[in-house]
């Protein structure tokens, strides 16, 4: 499944004022990025189309697939570039069967953590780690469901074998998508009623409701997470300027967390074009190299 998000272009007189020059390299290919539907992949994919776009002669088209099919499609060379690749532990198993036909352009934003999470109205004392799942009261609260994201995900991946580790054969993962896993924690939140739901940080949903990962004795969900950018080989010949664009790109987690809370109370657009407004040195630094 495709989809082409077309930015809107920056007049030349606020780039210029803003001190963002236009970088024009010769090539002009079309950029093909793969994300999925997770507030994260959408805001930083969006990012990056608005700044190649806007300050070079490439188009973007921005492809929603499984996480699976971006790493297939990048490998193959169908994709030019991923930027939601979960490392040390998420993406374990796709990392080791296609590293060696990816280039990692190393991390985007660090610090990132999956989990399982209850609002924080669920008493600490009743369930406060995984392994408490397995008390029958908590169970029957729960009613033996735990909500979750695509099929594909790695944290999907994870949380079935975290069912494994914790013995927790009598409980479904309902896998589905972070949109309805979303809206599962918003009705439970109205009714007060205990849901336990798969997650990771940076999300808005933090921002949103009042929320707390369960201890994780065994790790079996993993430690802290690295987002890293992915791009297929031989992309440093064609578009040798987006490479050196996603290789510089870095953002503080703190300021992942605050755009994202920003798009949910307007649009992923309003929030990189105010992201782009606050930190033109740092895109400037993206765009050319530049660190004066």
């Amino acid at each position: 499944m495709t989809r082409i998000d077309r930015a809107a272009i920056v007049a030349i007189a606020l780039a210029v004022a803003a001190g963002l020059a236009p970088v024009r390299p010769a090539a002009a290919e079309t950029i093909r990025i793969g994300w999925t539907a997770w507030a994260d992949a959408e805001l930083v994919t969006q990012l990056i189309a608005r700044l190649i776009e806007d300050h070079s002669d490439h188009q973007v088209e921005r492809v929603l697939v499984d996480i699976a099919l971006q790493y297939q499609g990048v490998a193959r060379g169908d994709l030019d570039a991923m930027l939601m690749a979960w490392l040390p532990d998420t993406h374990a198993d796709y990392q080791r069967r296609f590293a060696d036909r990816l280039v990692d352009l190393g991390p985007i934003y660090t610090g990132a953590r999956l989990g399982w999470v209850v609002p924080a109205y669920v008493p600490r004392d009743a369930l406060s780690a995984i392994p408490d799942l397995a008390k029958p009261e908590v169970a029957r609260a729960l009613n033996r469901q735990i909500y979750g994201i695509d099929p594909g995900a790695g944290l999907t991946r994870l949380s079935e074998a975290a069912l494994d580790v914790y013995r927790l054969d009598r409980y479904t993962l309902i896998a589905s998508s972070g949109a309805a896993m979303t809206a599962m924690i918003e009705r439970a939140h109205r009714r007060q009623d205990w849901i336990v739901a798969t997650a990771w940080r940076p999300h808005w949903m933090f921002q949103a409701w009042d929320l707390r990962f369960l201890d994780d004795p065994e790790r079996a969900l993993g430690g802290r997470e690295r987002v890293h950018a992915m791009v297929r080989r031989g992309l440093d010949r064609t578009a040798p300027w987006v490479v050196d664009l996603l290789a510089r790109l870095y953002l503080p987690l703190d300021e992942v967390k605050a755009a994202m809370a920003e798009a949910r109370a307007g649009s992923v657009e309003a929030a990189v074009t105010a992201y782009i407004d606050r930190h033109p040195a740092r895109v400037r630094y993206w765009l050319s190299g530049d660190l004066d």
